[in-house]
């Protein structure tokens, strides 16, 4: 059985006085520029923090405002992005801020609604902006969030859904300073998950990840360095395949690809040729 929500008070106090002790300084929490919350939730979708940090903050030095990002060479997102994988992610963030720019005045929305009509961008990543930027006191669960309440609420209970923990989010929120509570409560979470058992994994939403090692998104990446390494001239199928890389991956595979990255708006074809857009 679930622990009652009278203990709230016990879990605030419990998650308040681990992050008194042991809060991350991270870069992204000493700004309130939107575009550049924006930029650290995007990257820290499906990546974990001790890669995010370095790539942040040479991502943010390369593209400072949200005007330099939205009128760059897609090359050089790329490249500035290489190392955290999801690719697709850059492009999104990009095209965000491009439509930021035309359609909102080059202002973040501070709303969920508006930010959800941007690609890439789900009710998590929305919400988080919100909180970040505009310390809006809104609800949202994430893996961190997820694991915290599972470990103090439902530590006997398996395939616990997030529509039983969003009431239980909502008593917890600070809505005066939720900025820092959510700080908090992501640091216990992160901690959590390094003490014992991830919690997570008695998630009903939870999903393994398939390992990197030999798999598409190995090949897609590889793919994406030597289009990169290319330049503005571009490579052929068969030198692709010649590459250290992806030597050892067949034809097909290569080519679906290929097809795939340029229905994504990552490169173009020209004949045999693929470049980057």
């Amino acid at each position: 059985m679930p622990r009652p929500p009278d203990d709230i008070h016990t879990f605030r106090q419990l998650v308040l006085d681990h992050y008194a002790q042991h809060s991350r300084d991270l870069p992204w929490r000493h700004t309130h520029d939107a575009y550049a919350i924006l930029v650290s939730e995007v990257m820290l979708q499906q990546t974990q923090v001790v890669r995010v940090v370095p790539k942040y903050q040479s991502f943010v030095a390369a593209f400072p405002t949200l005007g330099a990002l939205a009128a760059a060479p897609t090359s050089e997102v790329l490249s500035a992005w290489q190392g955290l994988g999801y690719n697709r992610r850059a492009l999104a963030l990009q095209r965000s801020c491009q439509i930021i720019e035309t359609d909102h005045g080059g202002v973040v929305p501070g709303s969920v609604a508006k930010l959800r009509e941007l690609p890439g961008i789900g009710t998590a990543t929305a919400a988080a902006v919100c909180v970040y930027a505009y310390d809006r006191p809104l609800p949202f669960i994430e893996t961190n969030i997820r694991s915290a309440f599972i470990h103090f609420f439902f530590q006997e209970c398996t395939s616990v859904s997030d529509a039983e923990l969003l009431p239980l989010v909502v008593l917890a929120l600070d809505t005066e300073n939720p900025r820092d509570w959510y700080y908090a409560l992501m640091d216990y979470g992160a901690w959590i998950k390094t003490a014992g058992p991830n919690p997570s994994r008695r998630s009903r939403h939870h999903a393994a990840q398939s390992p990197f090692a030999g798999s598409r998104r190995e090949a897609r990446g590889a793919i994406l360095r030597a289009l990169l390494e290319a330049g503005p001239r571009g490579i052929v199928l068969d030198a692709l395949r010649a590459g250290p890389r992806l030597r050892d991956r067949e034809e097909s595979e290569v080519k679906s690809i290929l097809d795939q990255l340029a229905d994504e708006g990552f490169l173009l074809q020209e004949g045999q040729n693929y470049r980057i857009a």
